[in-house]
């Protein structure tokens, strides 16, 4: 009797490889959500055991737009209907030797403003935004993890750009 040989998620290491592949931009997707890493760490690690146990289930084609809909659904059971205000960290090290006081305090002033400005967006404008300019994902790769068209993704983005505009002088 012949073994038969597993190509889909079942197997551990085409599993492994996606989970490496995708860990790191789902906990950013969850984040921008909802603003809380250790929270979209936790979504994400959940997200992760759903999907394995589903894994004879997933196409992969498809394979990308259900760990992220997984993801979505977990969130939204989480945190229905609340207002979510981002804290973004700087992780980036400056070097202030050479900054003025003054430029400082104007820099931080807009820190707080495009803070502010972002966790007003609507989150799906937030989160869609935030993919194309934080990871650098193209309106496509966007769509297909949103489950939307490529047009949703740009009207949500061009919206979004608005209302920053809008909310932060001198963009």
């Amino acid at each position: 009797m012949k073994e038969k040989i597993d190509t889909g998620f079942c197997n551990e290491k085409i599993f492994n490889n996606f989970f490496l592949n995708n860990s790191k931009l789902l906990v950013n997707y969850i984040f921008y959500k909802c603003g809380n890493i250790d929270l979209a760490n936790d979504i994400a690690q959940e997200t992760f055991l759903k999907f394995w146990s589903n894994c004879e289930k997933i196409f992969p084609n498809k394979a990308k737009a259900y760990l992220y809909t997984i993801a979505n659904n977990l969130f939204l059971n989480e945190f229905s209907r609340n207002k979510v205000v981002l804290n973004f960290k700087n992780s980036i090290t400056k070097n202030y030797t050479n900054e003025s006081p003054e430029y400082l305090l104007e820099e931080k002033e807009f820190n707080t403003k495009l803070q502010n400005a972002i966790s007003n967006l609507t989150e799906a404008q937030r989160t869609a935004f935030l993919m194309n300019r934080i990871d650098g994902k193209k309106y496509m790769e966007i769509a297909e993890i949103l489950g939307i068209s490529v047009k949703a993704v740009e009207k949500r983005i061009h919206c979004a750009l608005i209302n920053l505009r809008k909310e932060i002088e001198n963009i």
